[in-house]
């Protein structure tokens, strides 16, 4: 249990290992990383690893896993690739959360993987390689093909 008195007595049973040191990740606010506070995440701080934490989650549950620079490189270029498929969903009237799902679902099947596994979040530098290689073929598909195939 962690408990940091200066930050609200937050508490959480959780326990968050780094990948990279195997050491715990503590329970932190954005704001040491970030220049302003968007919520709680864990934090290593020797290895600069970080993850954001579901809001609605009473034990700072994580997005995903802990992520360093680089991974966190590889993700933003996953996201930039990724999300522009389920975001013209929605703009082609799909709700956002179904748009995203639908996307999500099409990229498990792409990558092989089921669809529990498959969230940019989780994936290490290797699988977010294979977030831009699929996308970018998908870039080449009309929407309305895209749309078959989700």
């Amino acid at each position: 249990m962690t408990r940091w008195p200066e930050r609200g007595n937050l508490v959480s049973d959780l326990s968050v290992i780094c990948p990279y040191c195997n050491e715990n990740a503590e329970l932190v606010d954005s704001d040491l990383v970030y220049w302003k506070s968007f919520g709680m995440i864990w934090l290593c701080q020797p290895c600069q690893a970080w993850v954001g934490t579901d809001k609605n989650s009473a034990i700072h549950k994580p997005l995903g896993t802990l992520a360093n620079e680089e991974l966190r490189e590889a993700r933003k270029l996953a996201h930039t690739v990724f999300d522009p498929h389920w975001k013209a969903l929605a703009d082609h009237g799909y709700p956002r959360g179904k748009a995203r799902t639908q996307a999500y679902r099409k990229l498990a099947k792409s990558l092989g993987i089921e669809l529990k596994d498959c969230h940019i979040a989780k994936f290490d530098v290797r699988g977010c390689k294979d977030v831009v290689v699929v996308c970018n073929k998908w870039a080449n598909i009309k929407q309305s093909e895209f749309e078959k195939y989700t």
